[in-house]
C-alpha cells in the first residue's frame, strides 16, 4: 500500500472515531437500545466506495476495536463489529449495482444489516429471541439513520476534489 493511500485510510478512521466517540456523549435518542445516528458510517459509506475491500474492512474493523476503548460497555464490541461486518458483507456487492449518485440507498441497506447483525448477535449471547421484539422500530430508524449518513457520505463526495472521486478498486488510482 502507498504511503498516501496509508494517510488517508488513518486519517479516515480517525475521523470515524472522533465521530464515534462524539455520538457515545449524546443521548439516547430512544429508550430502544441501539437507536443511534451511526455517524461514523458516514466515513465507512464513502470508504466502500473509495477503496478496496481489503482497505475498507481494516479500516472498519480498526475503529470499531479502538472505539472499544472509549465506550463504557466494553460487550458493545461483539455487537458493532458483528453489525458492522454484515453492514459490508452487504454494502460491498451493492457498490457494483448502486451509482455512486445513490450512495444513500446503499447506506440505507448497510444501516438495516447493521441492525440485523446486532440483533442476532443480541439473541445469541442472551439466548432467546425476544430481541426481535425491537426489530420493527430498529429498521426503521435504522433505515432513516442509513438516509442521513448516505447524504452526507454523498454531500462530501461532490465536495471533494476529482481525484478523491475514485469509482472502485478497478479504476486507475491518481495518486500514482
Amino acid at each position: 500500500m502507498k504511503t498516501e493511500r496509508l494517510v488517508e485510510l488513518s486519517l479516515l478512521t480517525a475521523a470515524a472515531l472522533i465521530m464515534f466517540v462524539i455520538e457515545l456523549r449524546l443521548p439516547n435518542l430512544t429508550a430502544i437500545p441501539g437507536v443511534k445516528l451511526g455517524l461514523a458510517n458516514i466515513v465507512t459509506v464513502y470508504a466502500v466506495y473509495r477503496f478496496s475491500v481489503k482497505e475498507t474492512f481494516l479500516m472498519v474493523l480498526t475503529r470499531v476495536l479502538l472505539g472499544a476503548f472509549f465506550s463504557p460497555n466494553f460487550s458493545a464490541v461483539i455487537y458493532s463489529l458483528a453489525g458492522s461486518m454484515l453492514c459490508l458483507c452487504g454494502m460491498i456487492p451493492l457498490k457494483k449495482i448502486i451509482p455512486i449518485d445513490y450512495i444513500f440507498v446503499c447506506s440505507i441497506i448497510g444501516a438495516v444489516l447493521h441492525n440485523t447483525g446486532q440483533l442476532v448477535t443480541a439473541a445469541l449471547m442472551t439466548g432467546t429471541t425476544a430481541v426481535f421484539g425491537y426489530s420493527p422500530h430498529l429498521m426503521i430508524s435504522g433505515a432513516a439513520a442509513g438516509m442521513f449518513t448516505g447524504l452526507c457520505a454523498k454531500y462530501i463526495l461532490k465536495r471533494l476534489p476529482k481525484k478523491f472521486k475514485r469509482r472502485n478498486e478497478n479504476e486507475p488510482d491518481e495518486f500514482t
